[in-house]
Formats: C-alpha cells, sequence, structure tokens
C-alpha cells in the first residue's frame, strides 16, 4: 500500500486514469522523479475532476 502523496501513490492514480507512459518521452512512469510524477497528476487526472 502506497503512502497518499508518495512516488508509488502517484504511479498508481496515473495507471489507474489510464497512462502507463510519459506522454511525450513514452518512457515507463516509474523512472521518474516524484515531481514530474506528480506534475502530470495535477495535469491529467485533477483536469479532470
Amino acid at each position: 500500500m502506497a503512502h497518499f502523496g508518495s512516488k508509488g501513490w502517484l504511479v498508481k492514480q496515473l495507471k489507474e486514469a489510464g497512462i502507463t507512459h510519459h506522454p511525450d518521452e513514452r518512457r515507463k512512469l516509474e523512472i521518474y522523479k516524484a515531481s514530474v510524477l506528480y506534475r502530470l497528476y495535477q495535469k491529467y487526472v485533477l483536469k479532470d475532476k
């Protein structure tokens, strides 16, 4: 179980939203830092809410 706001939690949320790879670089989400993942989370997941 990932803690709220951790890198693992961000990866899980992005994958549930259907994003498994970085939209521009096409690399797996797991290799990116939490700050990059949080920007993707804000752009693609929070935008829809």
